[in-house]
């Protein structure tokens, strides 16, 4: 049964003390939407999500979900559930018993949550036998039905987070909160656990917010995500979006790998933008730019494309990356003598050779450029 909620942050701020953690900040969550809240170390990511669950009282603003306000509410009042990043297991109960835990702390009185006295109060054995097959039905779901009586010391870590994630579902609540669960896994483990929580969230369909500083996590399960920085949000729309279209530099080099191409723009006479050594025909050239960006696909160096290309110029190789179906050619471009510079290109549509300290041409098509003003904000494109 789908229990999701909407889940509305309105101008929550947070100090601790001196220091300005959350500034004003504003999301409107669907219900059933995966959104993840990305950005450096330090941006206010965790601190916003502590506030959604009760841990941290905000000072300001106010956190709503299903258009009633909770900040009154204690966490365990507010029908969310949330997997931290060192999962919380209890080391000394078994599977069974960690996942059980939310239900008897909700169902159970004191009394009947006795180890021995408990079986003498009434119904205490008809709601742990209920409680014992939903644990079941749950650890069965995400395969952790031969585990059950293990304890946390002998499981590996992709187990271990199938218990944190049975814990938290179990309850059934409407909104799911996750602080990078997925960081202390090994890179093959990540990608599969990724993997399931979309699947888990397709079939739940409960709203999940979820913090990562891992971009590439947020663009491959999120619905949208939402860019932080020293506690503001960015900019917030889909993967793709924030991908093609940033609103800022800031955004642009936080999404996408490898990050993207940032050149400064040099005036010369009437005003004319140059790329390096390089001038932007006019045609193209964005008023008021003081920044170019180009993904790394963009900056193209293979000689059957750079004929179609509207701007071009010379660099010499710097070194190669083989990821074996792409390679990346890192580039020191003509009038950018200290920086260097990627190129993205398939393996299998590869037209020529390259090797280090090789002297090539380069381009790229105006089209696919981005423009930034003096303050690093996007400029429209004529």
């Amino acid at each position: 049964m789908n229990t999701s909620l909407a889940l509305e942050i309105k101008s929550v701020s947070k100090h601790f003390g001196q220091t300005h953690v959350l500034k004003n900040v504003s999301l409107d969550i669907q219900p059933g939407e995966f959104l993840s809240l990305v950005g450096a170390s330090g941006c206010g990511k965790s601190t916003l999500l502590r506030v959604i669950a009760g841990l941290e009282r905000q000072d300001s603003g106010t956190v709503s979900i299903g258009k009633k306000s909770v900040d009154v509410l204690r966490p365990n009042e507010r029908n969310v559930a949330m997997v931290f990043q060192n999962y919380a297991l209890y080391p000394h109960m078994t599977v069974a018993q960690n996942v059980a835990l939310p239900l008897e702390m909700a169902r159970l009185s004191w009394l009947q949550r006795l180890p021995v006295l408990g079986s003498w109060i009434p119904r205490q054995k008809k709601l742990k036998s209920t409680i014992a097959q939903e644990v079941a039905d749950m650890c069965q779901s995400l395969q952790l039905h031969d585990l059950l009586k293990r304890k946390p010391a002998q499981l590996s870590g992709g187990q271990k987070q199938r218990v944190a994630l049975a814990r938290a579902m179990i309850r059934h609540p409407a909104v799911f909160l996750m602080d990078e669960p997925l960081s202390n896994l090994d890179a093959k483990l990540r990608v599969h656990l990724r993997n399931e929580l979309v699947d888990l969230h397709k079939r739940l369909q409960v709203t999940f917010v979820y913090v990562t500083h891992d971009q590439s996590e947020a663009m491959t399960m999120s619905d949208r995500i939402a860019v932080m920085d020293s506690g503001e949000i960015l900019q917030i729309d889909t993967p793709k979006t924030l991908y093609d279209h940033p609103n800022s530099v800031k955004v642009a080099e936080f999404i996408g790998t490898p990050k993207i191409n940032l050149f400064q723009l040099t005036t010369g006479d009437s005003q004319s933008l140059y790329w390096g050594r390089t001038q932007i025909p006019q045609h193209g050239a964005c008023p008021g730019a003081a920044w170019l960006a180009l993904r790394p696909e963009h900056l193209v160096i293979d000689a059957t494309r750079l004929s179609t290309c509207d701007v071009q110029s010379w660099a010499q190789v710097d070194r190669l990356e083989d990821h074996g179906s792409e390679i990346l050619v890192h580039l020191k471009l003509e009038g950018f003598d200290h920086s260097t510079f990627t190129s993205r290109l398939s393996s299998h549509d590869m037209s020529q050779e390259f090797k280090a300290g090789q002297s090539i041409a380069v381009g790229f098509d105006l089209k696919s450029a981005l423009f930034f003003d003096g303050q690093q904000q996007r400029l429209a494109t004529l």
